[in-house]
């Protein structure tokens, strides 16, 4: 036996020290290194049954083969566009998401409807509780095996067993390797489970999909280098208290970063939500002030959102700014260019601002939707159900062009719009018969069209 080696780990950050100490310096966190027992023996724990290929060499690149990588289809369309369009053989997949949002509602509910045959190891759940669950979701899987283990020896007995098209790892903090002696969740045990999860799927071309969690910052309980190991991170999010969920892709070697992916929580599983542009617009009879349309793009998706706004009048010395949705700064930004330009006088007011549907947007393009929906609650003026926006509002007032313009006034177009303004320094090739594109360049103008 090899001697004992120890090393100091900080439980935050994943950085290594040769001693104790009280503060990370690296993250600043106070009380997060402990000592960590490090034992690794010359052996591996994935032993393939076939034999190793051979090391691979050098080719031109003009020699390599640039065929589109073969992708798995999971039937769920949603998962399908975050991923890029299915899970690639031998790729390792990373779900991380505040507790209770659903992680292992939606990789079981996958896991029942993949047609291939798929390996669920959950060391969280005894085998009777995600029984239940899947009876509840759908009763029909034959292709899944459910195994509750926790240690990846006897993990990896059983897939040379089973031999699965795909392994779902519920979670990566609770395995344990017998080749690290450290507690599980430690960041040796994280970095050595995962390490070995990796070499298993690139001999064998098998996926793996791991659920992480997460820490009170919101960012993937472990060392960072967990992130880096993997090849996609997904993050799942949502408020409890609602119904919606969002699936986003955080990093992704196989495709886009900038897809989303929206479910519904319902009692039988997430329900995948094909038009999000119908549960972000609320339905109401009446028309209220401050509130205006924005139309916005999610990677490939156009989406129609809510811009809710409340001016009044500061009860206190300093006014408010809140923003819930949207950058608070660039809120500010606004509010100084409607008191500059516009010579609105909102520096004594307090404002609230509110995207709605529980979602954050970042799409420079909502900003006129933002400016429409301050001046209406400001005015008191509502701004019509049928009109909607999509333009960027620059530090001078004008009204910059924004990105895919077409797209997003077919979107509008489709969902029964009537209006939408935008920047008339786009340039539109097409015509547009069912909606009225309205071409502003500066706040003033908007303001006259909409209030007079």
């Amino acid at each position: 036996m090899a001697k004992l080696k120890t090393s100091f780990f900080c439980q935050n950050c994943g950085t290594q020290y040769a001693k104790w100490q009280g503060q990370c310096n690296a993250c600043k966190e106070w009380n997060t290194i402990v000592e960590e027992v490090i034992q690794k023996e010359e052996k591996t724990s994935w032993k393939p049954t076939s034999e190793v290929k051979k090391a691979p060499k050098p080719l031109k690149i003009a020699e390599i083969d640039s065929s589109e990588e073969i992708r798995m289809n999971t039937l769920d369309g949603e998962l399908n566009r975050v991923l890029g369009g299915g899970i690639v053989p031998g790729s390792l997949t990373l779900l991380g998401g505040e507790p209770g949002i659903g992680k292992s509602t939606l990789l079981l509910q996958i896991s029942l409807k993949l047609p291939y045959k798929t390996l669920y190891v959950s060391g969280e759940e005894s085998q009777k509780q995600i029984k239940m669950r899947a009876e509840r979701i759908t009763p029909n899987g034959d292709n899944c095996y459910i195994l509750t283990e926790t240690k990846t020896q006897n993990i990896f007995r059983q897939i040379q067993e089973i031999e699965p098209e795909i392994v779902i790892i519920d979670s990566i903090q609770t395995l344990h390797t017998d080749y690290i002696e450290s507690t599980a969740g430690s960041i040796s045990q994280i970095r050595e489970c995962t390490a070995e999860l990796i070499k298993f799927a690139k001999e064998t071309n098998v996926p793996v999909i791991l659920i992480g969690h997460i820490t009170k910052d919101g960012t993937i309980a472990g060392p960072k280098i967990l992130e880096h190991m993997v090849d996609t991170v997904l993050q799942f999010e949502g408020d409890r208290n609602h119904v919606y969920r969002i699936l986003r892709s955080l990093k992704n070697r196989f495709g886009s970063t900038a897809e989303l992916g929206i479910y519904e929580m319902q009692g039988s599983g997430l329900r995948e939500v094909s038009n999000p542009s119908e549960i972000l617009l609320s339905h109401r009879e009446e028309e209220l002030s401050g509130t205006a349309i924005a139309s916005t793009l999610e990677g490939m998706r156009p989406l129609m959102i809510e811009i809710q706004a409340l001016v009044s009048t500061a009860v206190y010395g300093t006014p408010q700014r809140s923003a819930t949705g949207y950058n608070a700064k660039r809120l500010n930004m606004l509010l100084a260019v409607l008191e500059k330009r516009a010579g609105f006088r909102l520096g004594t007011k307090d404002v609230f601002l509110n995207v709605t549907g529980g979602i954050s947007v970042d799409d420079p393009a909502i900003d006129l939707a933002v400016v429409a929906s301050i001046l209406s609650s400001n005015e008191d003026i509502s701004v019509g159900k049928d009109v909607c926006f999509a333009g960027e509002v620059g530090l001078s007032g004008e009204i910059r062009p924004v990105n895919r313009v077409e797209q997003r006034i077919q979107e509008a177009e489709k969902l029964g719009f009537a209006t939408i303004f935008v920047s008339k320094y786009n340039k539109l090739a097409t015509k547009f018969p069912g909606i009225k594109v309205v071409l502003v360049s500066k706040i003033e103008e908007v303001v006259e069209h909409l209030f007079g």
